[in-house]
């Protein structure tokens, strides 16, 4: 479960870690209002759950009243990467001199939690770990001792932040351990830690996400997964009993059965395109499972195309192709190419029932992958 900016913050801010004076607002008149208590400049910030906010025009800075109502009135009501926004925050603005990556996640292939530090902030921090891994500080976490002082201190040090600020940057930075071990957490970061003129260290930014099978430990963060959800295709997701991820691109995937659907993911990056989903609808694929699968995929505006990656195992590759047939044979018009590839039992059969004047179809998840890519390349060229 993902938190909101202003929900993280109030979590970090709860447990001393300072964030700028801030107002939730839905309105532009509620945006003023904030404004006017908050004074300037002030931040306007969506908030949605999607990375890169300031560059898709989430993210305004305003200086006079005419700055503060034209971003509110740009911001509120604009779709953001498939995302309407409904709510800003409204926050005081920072004058700073350097900006400071602080996290921690969990390092699956070290079976450990990392903490992260960079003076590489405000910027992606996966592409600073892609291009510059060196400017990363990384030190391992013994989950039965927690996060040392020392180690906190150690890898500040690394990471080479400012001597004058790096005590106040390791308390922060072993507080976010705090709150990741007691809050359940599967990452918290903020991104960026702002070094102001008056050497203080401010979270610009906040990320929390939460381990959503723990829960039932946190009521008070339960509570706020329904303000947390934000994206109507998600809710929908539950609704189906699907699981399902939205992703920022192009190539919707739909399968059954996760490890499927990540091994599709992962095609589809190989070969230059960009998963816009991922979509397990779990065993069983009757016409109207089907249908709402591709009624969801279909709904995002992000998706140019479509792959279908379905192994018949305890369902028959027959019996699924019937279901896709029907499924499609029910909108007026498939608004999307979709590609086909079925294996395991009765796979060939099933391959002989599909529709070939509505879904184009391959017999290796190779082939399926790159003619879904190349379909949506050709929608963007």
């Amino acid at each position: 479960m993902r938190l909101h900016e202003y929900q993280a913050k109030q979590v970090f801010a709860d447990a001393g870690i300072p964030t700028p004076d801030s107002r939730l607002a839905s309105t532009v008149e509620e945006v003023m209002d904030a404004v006017d208590e908050i004074g300037y400049p002030a931040a306007i910030k969506a908030q949605v759950h999607v990375g890169g906010r300031g560059k898709a025009g989430g993210i305004e800075i305003a200086t006079s009243e005419a700055e503060a109502r034209e971003a509110a009135e740009s911001i509120l009501g604009m779709d953001l990467k498939g995302y309407t926004v409904d709510k800003v925050l409204v926050e005081a603005g920072v004058d700073f001199e350097n900006e400071l990556y602080v996290g921690i996640t969990m390092d699956r292939g070290e079976g450990e939690p990392v903490a992260m530090v960079s003076t590489e902030g405000g910027v992606d921090i996966e592409s600073v770990a892609e291009e510059t891994p060196e400017k990363i500080a990384r030190e391992h976490i013994d989950p039965a001792f927690g996060l040392h002082p020392y180690q906190a201190r150690k890898v500040v040090f690394e990471a080479g932040i400012p001597k004058d600020v790096a005590m106040d940057v390791a308390s922060i930075l072993t507080t976010l351990y705090d709150l990741y071990e007691s809050k359940d957490a599967s990452e918290v970061e903020i991104n960026p830690v702002m070094i102001t003129g008056d050497r203080e260290v401010v979270a610009a930014d906040a990320v929390m996400n939460i381990d959503e099978d723990a829960l039932f430990r946190q009521p008070e963060l339960a509570e706020m997964e329904d303000e947390a959800a934000g994206d109507e295709l998600e809710a929908k997701a539950n609704e189906y009993g699907f699981d399902y991820v939205r992703l920022s691109g192009n190539v919707g995937i739909i399968g059954n059965g996760a490890g499927l659907v990540m091994t599709t993911l992962d095609l589809v990056d190989y070969y230059g395109g960009a998963p816009a989903n991922f979509l397990d609808i779990g065993g069983g694929a009757k016409a109207e499972r089907v249908a709402n699968a591709l009624e969801m995929v279909f709904a995002d505006e992000n998706v140019d195309s479509v792959v279908f990656n379905i192994f018949g195992g305890i369902t028959r590759g027959d019996e699924v192709a019937k279901g896709i047939n029907e499924a499609l044979a029910q909108f007026d018009e498939i608004p999307k190419p979709v590609v086909v590839r079925l294996a395991g039992t009765n796979a060939a059969e099933g391959m002989e029932i599909l529709n070939e004047d509505l879904v184009q179809v391959e017999s290796t998840l190779e082939d399926a992958v790159q003619r879904a890519v190349k379909n949506a390349e050709e929608v963007t060229q």
